[in-house]
């Protein structure tokens, strides 16, 4: 455990299968220092990132529709069934965490990936109507509040690092999120207003650790940072020498990185210390000092493992606490 508030290795958040206890019991096995809650989107509707993110959105309800989910008045049958899952989920990680003291991780859809994924009445994203995406902004912070006190409640000895998904958040801020009628894009929102809706989400867990996660290409490192994530976690495998600059700021501002070194889909796994081979790779290119690197990285796959075999699933978890042991221990 590190003083950030942080663990050496940890997942992202979605896992295969449908069995809310087997996916505490591998977490919690896998993880003893840093678990998270597991999410199962394969259970369906309401189990999904979206899904799951609208059923804790306070005074705002979604259903499922033929072209996904979108808003209105009242919680239906989709909305009540997201939270049995979520309820589901968070009994099992309290069964696996009693007496647990440590970092924990809990995720939700961030602002921008939701306003790009969920209908208004009319079809079209709310990603279209700025007043629209300022009501879910301020619905989705009190629903992540309310959410983290239960967590607090549930698990007292948990430290809560609280992880904003946001995978459309390049496609948002370069206009390419497209319209219902797939003809056009969605007008890119002003910086710094997808900045300020960040931070005023981020800023829920108070002084709390936080992360920003997209394993999309082209993370706005410089971004995230302003708008106060305290951490970003993105797909290795994508970065680019064009990033080091952003990446050696970000370290050298405090900024944790979540490295996404071990493949989120099933195929051969490389020895650990392959996997963070690139990692010392990019410290030595920086100039940074390798007695930093455990205190700066924390290891994850490169994405979720819900399009993962359960088996592949469970080897990849064990396989970031590897590397990530193998780092602490060659930093070099």
């Amino acid at each position: 455990m590190t003083a950030s508030g942080f663990g050496p290795a940890t997942g992202i958040g979605s896992l295969p299968g449908g069995d809310a206890r087997e996916a505490a019991k591998a977490v919690t096995g896998t993880f003893e220092d840093f678990p998270h809650l597991p999410e199962l989107p394969a259970r369906g509707p309401g189990a999904d990132m979206i899904g799951r993110t609208a059923g804790m959105l306070v005074e705002l309800y979604a259903r499922v529709e033929p072209s996904g989910w979108r808003l209105g008045d009242r919680p239906g049958r989709d909305t009540k069934r997201a939270w049995s899952w979520l309820g589901e989920d968070l009994d099992a990680l309290e069964e696996f965490t009693q007496g647990y003291e440590g970092p924990l991780k809990v995720q939700a859809v961030g602002p921008w990936t939701l306003a790009a994924n969920l209908e208004l009445r009319n079809g079209e994203a709310a990603l279209g109507d700025p007043g629209a995406c300022r009501d879910l902004a301020a619905s989705l912070a009190e629903g992540l509040r309310l959410h983290l006190a239960e967590v607090g409640r549930r698990i007292p000895g948990a430290r809560l690092v609280l992880q904003l998904d946001e995978p459309s958040l390049t496609a948002v801020l370069r206009g390419q999120v497209r319209t219902a009628s797939g003809y056009r894009t969605h007008r890119a929102p002003d910086r710094q207003a997808v900045e300020a809706t960040l931070r005023d989400v981020l800023a829920v867990h108070g002084d709390g650790p936080t992360v920003v996660h997209s394993c999309a290409p082209d993370v706005p490192f410089a971004l995230l940072r302003r708008a106060g994530a305290s951490a970003v976690s993105f797909d290795f495998s994508l970065l680019t020498e064009r990033d080091d600059d952003v990446i050696g700021e970000a370290v050298e501002g405090g900024t944790r990185l979540f490295a996404g070194v071990v493949p989120g889909t099933d195929g051969p796994l490389s020895d650990p210390a392959g996997s963070v081979m690139g990692v010392r790779t990019l410290w030595r290119r920086l100039g940074l000092r390798p007695e930093l690197l455990a205190e700066a990285v924390t290891i994850t796959p490169s994405c979720g493992l819900a399009g993962a075999s359960p088996a592949y699933a469970r080897r990849a978890l064990a396989h970031c606490v590897r590397a990530a042991r193998s780092l602490a221990d060659n930093p070099e």
